[in-house]
């Protein structure tokens, strides 16, 4: 039973709150939502909260934002979408925008670097600790083991894009759920106590696509004409495309953009991209966040007639528009949808099947980043640098497997680790 639709002030100031509290990844934060939302507040019903999970989770993009903005949608409707939805990225998108500015100015420079050497091996923990559980969750048969295997050989061994992996995980889970075959374990199964709603008007759905599209393409537009092309037709492209494949959460997504970014665009290094992941997983907010900081490198590396700082900002804003703007479109256009969307079969098994190449996904993200950090090569510091920096690795996964420390809190303790590390070397 809930109670009736809360004021407007008191919904705004929930979702302010929450956005500056978010820590811990998707799955906290939906545990967040989980106990206000439903448990003390009541706000959404436990059945209309997990239909709503489900359907975000079929969904490209941050899950938890979205469930968010649905939320938000149901309550007060668009404006209670947009108001959730933007208050829930919004602090940490300016918190990472302050560390971006940090790592560009001074992340070469003594005791900054230091803690972002801390930070590193930590990080490749976390993506490993990601592998291990995601797998124990979603991995329940030989042929969900067999595609996560494939995806993995697939972008490591032999360079696949990365939408075609994703899409071929769904049409080999839709397919086979179409044909009655149960080779992917759903991993949320739908509750059927609450029916269909009725279908909107037609024409909505056109509507809303034409409404975004020119939401995209005005803003972006100006852009370009102002400042040019290069990078900002790259950073809009790539965002853009990013936004409406990143299923499986950023680290599945990470990949491609480091890809696209590292090595085809040249906007920041490996090590680089690397720092950004270790920021945004200290800040509150969706971890996709962390193109905000590819963003702000592509601007502040190529800054044009710009200030490195005035195009680090852009890039920032750029990105961090194009990237969330899909979100809000998939939200506002499938809500009234969501009670049909989660009884079809073939999207369930779609999406159960792109969960479990997922896994392989991430995997090879670990892979990268671990090549970056984790050889010898991939730092100054010599076989010394490169047994210490093991050690964190392998005390931070301990720690996350083992113990269940929370994310932010091992990111805290690798950045010590860095400037003891530093301290000692210098003496002091």
């Amino acid at each position: 039973m809930t109670t009736p639709t809360p004021a407007f002030q008191p919904f705004c100031l929930y979702w302010l709150r929450l956005g500056l509290t978010s820590f811990g990844g998707p799955a906290g934060q939906i545990a967040m939502m989980q106990s206000e939302l439903v448990d003390r507040r009541r706000w959404i019903d436990q059945t209309r909260f997990l239909h709503a999970l489900n359907f975000c989770m079929l969904l490209p993009g941050p899950e938890a934002q979205q469930l968010a903005t649905y939320v938000g949608w149901r309550l007060h409707g668009v404006r209670g979408g947009l108001v959730a939805g933007g208050l829930f990225l919004l602090p940490g998108a300016l918190v990472l925008f302050a560390l971006s500015w940090l790592a560009a100015a001074h992340g070469d420079t003594g005791m900054v670097g230091a803690v972002f050497d801390g930070i590193k091996p930590a990080v490749v923990a976390i993506v490993l600790a990601a592998v291990w559980r995601m797998g124990r969750r979603t991995l329940k048969g030989p042929a969900a083991v067999a595609l996560a295997a494939a995806a993995f050989l697939g972008l490591f061994a032999f360079g696949l894009p990365f939408p075609l992996v994703i899409g071929v995980a769904a049409l080999t889970g839709g397919v086979a759920a179409w044909s009655g075959r149960h080779w992917f374990a759903h991993p949320h199964p739908a509750d059927s106590a609450i029916l269909p709603e009725p279908a909107p008007r037609p024409g909505r759905l056109a509507a809303l696509a034409l409404l975004f599209a020119l939401l995209w393409a005005v803003p972006v537009g100006a852009v370009l004409a102002l400042f040019g092309t290069e990078p900002w037709g790259g950073v809009a492209a790539l965002f853009t495309k990013a936004a409406f494949v990143t299923f499986g959460g950023a680290y599945a997504v990470l990949p491609y953009i480091a890809q696209q970014a590292v090595e085809i665009q040249g906007w920041l290094s490996p090590r680089e991209m690397v720092d950004g992941l270790a920021l945004a997983e200290t800040t509150p907010g969706p971890l996709i966040l962390v193109t905000q900081y590819v963003g702000f490198f592509a601007g502040w590396n190529h800054p044009g007639a710009l200030t490195p700082l005035q195009a680090g900002l852009l890039g920032a804003a750029l990105t961090t528009y194009v990237t969330f703007l899909p979100c809000f479109l998939f939200i506002f256009a499938g809500a009234p949808y969501v009670e049909r969307l989660i009884h079809n079969r073939m999207a369930a098994g779609a999406l159960a099947a792109i969960a479990a190449a997922v896994v392989g996904v991430i995997l090879n993200l670990g892979v990268y980043l671990g090549v970056a950090v984790l050889l010898p090569n991939g730092g100054d510091g010599g076989w010394i640098g490169t047994l210490w920096a093991w050690a964190v690795m392998a005390a931070a996964l301990v720690a996350l497997v083992r113990w269940n420390a929370a994310i932010h809190w091992v990111v805290l303790a690798g950045a010590a680790a860095g400037l003891v590390r530093a301290l000692a070397a210098t003496g002091l």
